[in-house]
């Protein structure tokens, strides 16, 4: 693991949009508080990889630490990307990238945060979604897919994300899992984490959905005890569109998006942004 000094805040903000103009101007006004800010960007920055390159360039050139994990939006093949890269290679293309830019993905060595609230490891995740959040009465990813298709509730991945070389996003998030549980275990265990991820690791978030059928789309069981097993001082994600902070197991839970202009105007603004991770909101020193 590489440390890293800092004096300032972790900060964390997820679902950037960047292709709509208004979010785009967000990225332009967002800058930190200090020098020794680091920014998590929790995934679906945008579909583009041009809009991708430019927020994470404007954010690293602001912040000490820029840190991001992908969304499913980044891991799309629109037909109007000049880079028409898929699945594995198009993540493999966005992590050089990012490398270019000094900003870190989840193959990097996990940072450790020794600001205030520290010594605490940040772990950026990239773990996608199996249909185990199932919708109730159904018992099998066909059940579940089904139940969406008659709702009319069938998320943009299953057209757009394509998974390559894998033969479905849910073989390739197992993959992704095992690594990352290894991983993890490796850790020095007397640090807690902070860990980041685009889709929530626990299922109860997904259960304020308007539509429940969209929850396959959102996570995955497998990691339903992280949280706990990993000593998590707090747990960053996005991907729901509802920013909020919540608790389980005595676990703080982060949900930093910003999402789509006609979601966040009927809020007049965007929720708290960036959110503060570290230190804790309320704690004195």
């Amino acid at each position: 693991m590489t440390a890293f000094r800092a004096t300032g805040k972790l900060l964390a903000i997820s679902d950037l949009h960047v292709a709509f103009a208004d979010n785009r101007r967000i990225v332009e006004d967002l800058r930190p508080e200090s020098d020794a800010d680091w920014l998590i960007v929790a995934g679906d920055v945008g579909e583009l990889i041009a809009d991708v390159e430019w927020a994470l360039g404007v954010l690293r050139g602001r912040f000490a630490t820029v840190i991001w994990v992908p969304g499913n939006h980044e891991l799309w093949t629109p037909g109007k990307d000049p880079v028409q890269l898929s699945g594995a290679r198009r993540y493999q293309h966005l992590v050089q990238m990012c490398g270019s830019l000094g900003v870190l993905t989840p193959e990097d060595p996990y940072p450790v945060w020794e600001g205030v609230g520290g010594p605490v490891i940040v772990a950026p995740l990239f773990l996608l979604y199996d249909y185990t959040f199932r919708p109730a009465g159904t018992s099998t990813k066909e059940q579940a897919l089904a139940r969406a298709r008659k709702a009319g509730i069938v998320c943009t991945d299953e057209f757009m994300l394509d998974p390559a070389p894998y033969p479905g996003v849910d073989a390739w998030s197992r993959e992704r899992v095992e690594q990352t549980r290894s991983r993890l275990a490796a850790c020095d265990p007397d640090l807690p984490t902070v860990l980041v991820n685009h889709f929530p690791l626990v299922r109860d978030p997904t259960y304020t959905l308007r539509y429940p059928e969209f929850a396959q789309w959102c996570g995955t069981e497998s990691t339903a005890d992280w949280h706990l097993r990993f000593r998590a001082a707090a747990v960053v994600y996005g991907h729901l569109h509802i920013p909020r902070t919540t608790w389980y197991d005595g676990v703080r839970f982060e949900e930093v998006s910003v999402g789509y202009p006609r979601e966040w105007r009927s809020w007049n603004g965007p929720r708290n942004v960036p959110r503060q991770i570290l230190p804790e909101p309320g704690r004195r020193d």
